[in-house]
């Protein structure tokens, strides 16, 4: 507001948050104000106190609808809104129009007209968008990895919690990088520094949570990483638009994990873009960057006046500790890397996880090719069953069960068996006699980010869903399927089975 009015005489814009002084807020209201912006809360509360006084407002704007109500803020907006005369025009700028918003078009607006400034999605079509399917390293790794072979001026890493803000802030910072993390739960003045911080290149990365980076312009953001998948497509959008702003062009890389490729699909459709799958660079890339970026420091350094005075220490060292200039250059080196190794030892494990998932789609080739189209027939005598620590109770349900164990451990859906879902463990049928490398990773699959603790079951287990009783107790047919325990049963519906599984009723 103060940039748009700069030209206009007298204009007085005032903000209010929390955070701030609510007195000096206060202070300034007293002397007058054509524009108050100001957050919910604290508007809320200087009304309550008769400092803000709405009744000669002409025109009352509620920015970003959509998320001011998706954070809980209904409540706040609907009584400030009350407060403001019926005269005042009434405008609201939303980025979707979820039912929420379109009740309060219904109620405080008069006759509104409905403008559509979208047109096609310039932020999407200036962000070059790609994703890696995390596999082999953890996504920590992966972060370093990208951040130090991609060419970034200054990026955003999106996460979903405020303690994995810090956490990766913090653990990116241990490694060299220069990063801070960015939460709902930092002072406001913190905040407005940790920005000023990265416009000035005083840091590089901001490791934030959606709802603090809604807004941010910093021209130096060249990348946008999504640590985590946002929950709705709404949010990619609006956290890939950090970059690629005011004509500059970005980049939006996504680290999805297999089980959550569906919703990748979904952002893609929705947007009407299609991601490109990448590989991370192997970690001997990672640290021919690193000598790389170490050198074009050096040859920056090599004229400076200042290093005279270490010449003369070089000889020194090499007296006392009786090395060579060759070693102890390395010795400096070796400590000047830190936990940034300018060379590896050992093989990369994403090679083995590369090699893996060729052989799985390899495997899956052949096992359609010689299947013909037609699925395996199993009987119970071919199938072991195994309890994982999971169910109901960690918010699991059957689909999930079922797309864990085919995109983890590579089978199709025709080798998982029946699966009886419980409270708190969940039983599945899988092949008999799997391969030791499949069963390996059996033991370590997780599902919704839980481990399962796989355990193979001894002895028979009932996979039936339990029989409702009649009035006489006596046991009759299947109960509907509104409640209790949910099945999955392979053979149901024949070629075109549902993998959703059946809910029932747990016995009387």
């Amino acid at each position: 507001m103060k940039s748009l009015g700069q030209n206009i005489s007298g204009l007085k814009v005032l903000e209010i948050y929390g955070g701030a002084s609510i007195v000096d807020q206060m202070r300034a209201l007293r002397s007058g104000a054509h524009i108050v912006v100001g957050t919910p809360g604290r508007v809320k509360d200087l009304i309550n106190r008769e400092r803000l006084q709405l009744d000669e407002v002409h025109t009352f704007v509620l920015d970003e609808a959509d998320e001011m109500l998706k954070m809980g803020f209904v409540d706040d907006v609907t009584w400030i809104m009350e407060q403001a005369p019926e005269t005042a025009q009434r405008v609201l700028f939303s980025a979707t129009m979820p039912p929420m918003v379109k009740q309060i078009v219904d109620r405080f607006l008069r006759e509104p007209a409905r403008i559509d400034v979208a047109g096609s999605n310039r932020t999407v079509e200036k962000v070059e968008q790609q994703y890696w399917v995390v596999k082999g390293v953890e996504k920590d790794e992966a972060m370093t990895r990208l951040l130090e072979t991609e060419e970034t001026d200054a990026s955003i890493v999106f996460v979903r919690t405020r303690q994995d803000t810090e956490r990766l802030a913090d653990w990116l910072s241990a490694r060299g990088f220069k990063a801070a993390a960015l939460h709902g739960d930092i002072p406001q003045s913190l905040r407005e520094r940790t920005v000023e911080h990265i416009k000035r290149g005083v840091i590089d990365i901001l490791v934030a949570t959606d709802v603090v980076a809604r807004g941010l312009d910093v021209p130096r953001i060249t990348h946008v990483f999504n640590y985590d998948i946002p929950f709705d497509v709404e949010s990619y959008i609006h956290r890939i638009g950090r970059t690629g702003r005011a004509g500059r062009n970005g980049k939006a890389i996504l680290l999805v994990r297999t089980n959550q490729i569906r919703m990748l699909r979904t952002i893609e459709r929705v947007t009407q873009t299609r991601m490109e799958e990448i590989q991370l660079p192997l970690r001997d890339k990672v640290a021919e960057a690193r000598l790389s970026g170490l050198a074009a420091d050096l040859e920056q350094q090599k004229e400076a006046e200042s290093l005279d005075a270490f010449v003369g220490l070089i000889e020194k060292l090499q007296e006392q500790i009786d090395v060579d200039a060759p070693t102890l250059a390395a010795m400096l080196l070796q400590r000047q890397q830190g936990k940034r190794p300018l060379f590896y030892t050992g093989p990369d494990p994403l090679i083995a996880a590369i090699e893996r998932d060729n052989q799985r789609r390899e495997r899956r080739r052949e096992e359609r090719k010689n299947d013909g189209g037609n699925r395996q027939k199993y009987n119970a005598a071919d199938w072991d069953t195994y309890q994982l620590q999971v169910g109901r109770e960690q918010g699991v349900q059957v689909k999930d069960i079922v797309g864990a164990i085919a995109n983890e451990l590579g089978l199709e859906k025709q080798f998982i068996g029946s699966i009886k879902l419980a409270t708190e463990h969940t039983y599945v049928q899988l092949p008999k006699k799997m391969p030791k490398e499949v069963l390996g990773q059996l033991r370590k699959l997780r599902i919704r980010q839980k481990p399962t603790d796989a355990q193979l079951v001894e002895g028979h287990v009932n996979m039936e869903p339990p029989r409702r009783r009649n009035n006489n107790g006596e046991r009759g047919g299947r109960r509907d399927n509104r409640g209790g325990e949910r099945r999955f049963n392979r053979d149901r519906g024949g070629e075109r089975r549902s993998f959703r599984g059946e809910r029932r009723h747990a016995e009387a």
